[in-house]
């Protein structure tokens, strides 16, 4: 039976300063097992590293699975894998490998993720925003359905209040016109939103829940594709690239702990399907607000349609 959880706070008692270790404070994951996609840098890292420190054991696929070793040298707990989203033949050998382990995944963030790339087309001529942050984490969780159907798990899929930028662009999700780079980076922050809307009606029966999250504002490698000149117009950093503050940037600790209160939370049991930010879920965005969620992120149809778009460019639905 389909519950749906209202998309309002529940005075969490978090907030936008909490860190990930604040949210994990008196829960022991000892014995529980995660997979933090691009946990090796940026928030991933942090996410990382928290969640070991609460004692669960860690699965961290990686395009850079050398810099991920070294990022990690000294985490207890940890183990990396080869993946790169943007190859479904990647993604299918790191979800074959990991299902031969006979574990099931009781915490599942999907994490890594591009923002504001030049066009970029990877696989079959894909947008690359739209193929690494939403398609490939699609294939990937369908994939490894089996493990998460077997640990009842939560599955968190890293968003961001960029998808107030854009809907889906249903006539033209590969952006073959007009390229925009902030605009495909918020259609594909909308595919993380209506993907979690969506999973989480298909897997709540076999208690695999799902959420969707804006982290806030953090300076990370995320980044990497926005020249200085771009960040200082957009009052993020100054002439010298000292990050300013007037955004409200959180730190990578802060940054963490929204997406890793969504995985392990005892105050999130029985709910899913719902956008969250600052350690508690969102209210809907009303006009001219900057947060909260966009009324097109939780559409159950358009939910519902992308699943479908999505089944059909990947050739892969647990669900099918």
């Amino acid at each position: 039976m389909s519950t749906t959880t209202a998309q309002h706070k529940i005075g969490s008692g978090f907030g936008a300063e909490s860190t990930a270790d604040d949210v994990l404070a008196g829960l022991d994951l000892g014995g529980r097992l995660a997979i933090v996609t691009g946990g090796y840098s940026g928030l991933g890292l942090e996410t990382t590293r928290a969640l070991a420190k609460a004692g669960a054991r860690v699965v961290v696929p990686a395009r850079r699975a050398e810099a991920a070793r070294q990022a990690l040298a000294g985490v207890d707990g940890v183990e990396v894998d080869e993946l790169d989203l943007g190859d479904l033949e990647s993604v299918r050998g790191f979800a074959e490998r990991f299902l031969a382990s006979g574990r099931p995944v009781d915490f599942m963030i999907d994490n890594a993720g591009v923002m504001a790339c030049p066009e970029t087309r990877v696989g079959p001529g894909w947008e690359a925003q739209f193929a690494t942050n939403h398609l490939g984490h699609f294939a990937l969780v369908n994939r490894l359905w089996p493990a998460l159907a077997a640990g009842g798990g939560r599955v968190v899929s890293v968003s961001s209040r960029a998808h107030h930028f854009a809907g889906m662009r249903w006539d033209d999700v590969q952006w073959r016109q007009g390229y925009d780079k902030w605009q495909a980076y918020g259609q594909a922050k909308t595919a993380n939103v209506l993907f979690a809307v969506h999973l989480d009606r298909l897997g709540q029966d076999v208690g695999v829940r799902a959420f969707a999250l804006h982290p806030g504002g953090i300076m990370t490698p995320l980044q990497r594709h926005i020249p200085r000149e771009e960040m200082v117009e957009r009052g993020w950093v100054d002439e010298q690239g000292t990050v300013l503050n007037p955004q409200g940037f959180k730190t990578p600790p802060q940054g963490a702990a929204t997406q890793t209160w969504a995985a392990t939370s005892p105050q999130l049991a029985g709910m899913g399907g719902v956008y969250l930010e600052d350690c508690d879920i969102a209210e809907p965005a009303v006009e001219g607000a900057t947060t909260g969620v966009k009324d097109w992120a939780i559409d159950p149809a358009q939910a519902a349609r992308l699943w479908g778009l999505s089944a059909e460019l990947t050739g892969v639905d647990a669900f099918a």
